[in-house]
Formats: C-alpha cells, sequence, structure tokens
C-alpha cells in the first residue's frame, strides 16, 4: 500500500501552466546570464506557458526559455 504523498519541488520543465514556484538552484554552465535576466535563486516564478516554449513571469517580465534550459531550473512549489 502507499503513503500519499505531496511533490513540494521539480524542475521547471514539470511544472504546468499558472503554477507558482521558487527558484531553488539551476545546474546549467551559464548561470550568470539566467541571474542577469532575472532567474536567480529565491525569485517567485509563473509558468505562463509550456508550449512549445516556456513563458515565465518573474518581476512583471515574461521571459522566454527552451526546454533545455526549463530542464536545469529545479523550482520549489507554492501549495
Amino acid at each position: 500500500m502507499f503513503t500519499p504523498f505531496t511533490v513540494q519541488g521539480c524542475s521547471l520543465e514539470l511544472m504546468q501552466p499558472g503554477e507558482q514556484g521558487i527558484i531553488a538552484d539551476f545546474k546549467i554552465t551559464h548561470e550568470q546570464e539566467l541571474i542577469e535576466i532575472g532567474l536567480a535563486p529565491g525569485n517567485i516564478i509563473t509558468l505562463k506557458a509550456k508550449n512549445p516554449i516556456f513563458q515565465i513571469e518573474v518581476n512583471n517580465t515574461i521571459i522566454s526559455i527552451d526546454k533545455e534550459i526549463a530542464r536545469k531550473i529545479y523550482v520549489r512549489l507554492n501549495m
């Protein structure tokens, strides 16, 4: 028998449009570029769309990123 559980974090790639979270970390070689556009650990983000490109809102700005980058950004979900 399985015990119920709740997911509290995931990669940005697994989020659904409308979900909100806080950037926890990213595993990417050019992290400074992400920080410069507002994708820094601790920032609150909202996923607006994910097909064909990921559109996220951070600091009242919509940023578009591709799936490969979204896969490497880890988010704590707001529940």
